[in-house]
């Protein structure tokens, strides 16, 4: 991922990066429960919480084969595009929940879904909210299907089991979408798919197409990259999107895995449109490329590469066309340089933190790395040591590419910030 720290456009420089209504209006619930029955959803037994008049309190806990029941309507709904037996599943919630469930569907109905399901994972003990795991998989991007969880609050309504709320009275937050937004645009690319609230989609689609044979062209491997994007204008759910405990405020766009039910996860490029909008022209393209990068290496789901190689070639890459000299990219850097403090070892993950007071220097130090390393044995050669590194240890991994040891590589890139930045 890639920081902004809100650099001047003007240099050239790639910056881096409900409350519960206190009764239900009788005819409401008549109406409800006649709409429900004529879609069948389920009617509690006798012995149910379910056959409660209107009036029961919400703590009532249902069957679980009557929420399994509901969730299997709410599924038929989406694959149906039937927005009326949808809202069904809620019509005697709150008109705010009501109101935000009418936008998730509407923008489901805007995806290239694939496929779509709610089903019962369980119910929370002792009480009226389910565990909900709800799949789906975009068609021609994913492989598998992404999983995310979230919490329904059920209530019994004139003999019916209904959905009326989320699980955030006690405390249980539901794992977030793209949908989960405002209304979505969808931009297709011609290897990617761009979604979202947020501005400059048509844009980040045309950078990211512009992007994938130079990707290509550098991980060699003949495959180019499918990318989903997704550009959200609430920050906060942007940095749900990244992933736990991400700050996305100083970073512009950062590549993350989503989790799925099967396979190595889907991949997602999230881009947070305040810091992407304080990039100049060449900033965002850079960014963009670097986070490709990630997709095509599988970079965001590595866990053994070492982090300055990870880091390094998707800026190589995302440097390859930019018309900028060493000097301005790498200027944090080149000022420590400049000053006499040579870093003594290469960046380590703890520089990457988006806390590290020095990661524009982490970035810049791997970058220039993995430059070296392309100027002196080829790309060809960084493209293989990047693979050795992520099945062996980095110092086997740097004696059979390139034939020296940690200790001396560490030298001759010491050597080489000289050379440039000095």
């Amino acid at each position: 991922m890639m920081d902004d720290d809100g650099r001047p456009e003007t240099d050239g420089t790639p910056a881096r990066r409900v409350s519960r209504r206190a009764a239900v209006i009788a005819t409401v619930v008549a109406l409800a429960g006649c709409l429900l029955t004529g879609l069948g959803l389920t009617a509690a037994g006798s012995d149910s919480p379910a056959r409660t008049t209107a009036s029961a309190t919400p703590t009532a806990v249902p069957d679980a084969r009557a929420v399994a029941a509901v969730l299997a309507n709410r599924t038929r709904a989406v694959r149906e595009r039937d927005r009326t037996a949808f809202m069904a599943t809620v019509a005697t919630a709150p008109a705010p929940y009501r109101d935000a469930q009418g936008r998730l569907f509407d923008n489901l109905l805007r995806l290239p879904l694939a496929s779509w399901s709610e089903t019962l994972d369980r119910v929370e003990p002792g009480s009226a909210v389910a565990r909900v795991r709800l799949s789906y998989r975009l068609r021609g991007f994913d492989d598998a299907s992404v999983v995310r969880i979230r919490y329904l609050t059920f209530a019994p309504r004139a003999g019916f089991w209904t959905v009326v709320g989320d699980g955030s009275a006690r405390g249980l937050a539901d794992d977030g979408d793209v949908f989960d937004g405002g209304p979505l645009t969808v931009v297709r690319g011609r290897h990617t798919l761009v979604v979202g609230d947020g501005p400059r989609l048509e844009e980040i689609a045309r950078r990211l197409d512009a992007a994938v044979p130079v990707v290509a062209g550098v991980t060699g491997d003949g495959r180019r990259p499918r990318t989903v994007a997704l550009v959200p204008a609430e920050a906060r759910l942007a940095a749900a999107l990244a992933g736990p405990s991400q700050n996305l405020d100083q970073i512009a766009a950062v590549a993350t895995v989503a989790p799925t039910a099967e396979g190595p996860g889907a991949d997602r490029v999230v881009v947070s449109p305040t810091a992407f909008a304080r990039l100049n022209e060449l900033g965002r393209d850079v960014v963009l490329t670097h986070e490709l990068t990630h997709v095509a290496t599988g970079g965001a789901r590595d866990g053994r590469t070492p982090l300055w190689l990870i880091e390094g070639l998707a800026d190589y890459v995302g440097y390859l066309r930019a018309d900028v000299g060493v000097r301005s990219a790498a200027r944090e850097l080149r000022a420590e340089v400049a000053a006499g403090r040579l870093p003594a070892r290469l960046p380590g993950r703890a520089d990457f933190d988006g806390s590290s007071p020095r990661l524009s220097q982490a970035y810049q130090g791997a970058w220039l790395a993995c430059r070296m390393i392309a100027e002196r044995y080829g790309e060809a050669t960084l493209v293989r040591l990047y693979r050795a590194a992520g099945r062996m240890p980095e110092d086997t991994a740097l004696r059979g590419t390139l034939g020296v040891g940690p200790n001396r590589f560490t030298a001759l890139w010491r050597d080489y910030l000289r050379e440039e930045l000095g």
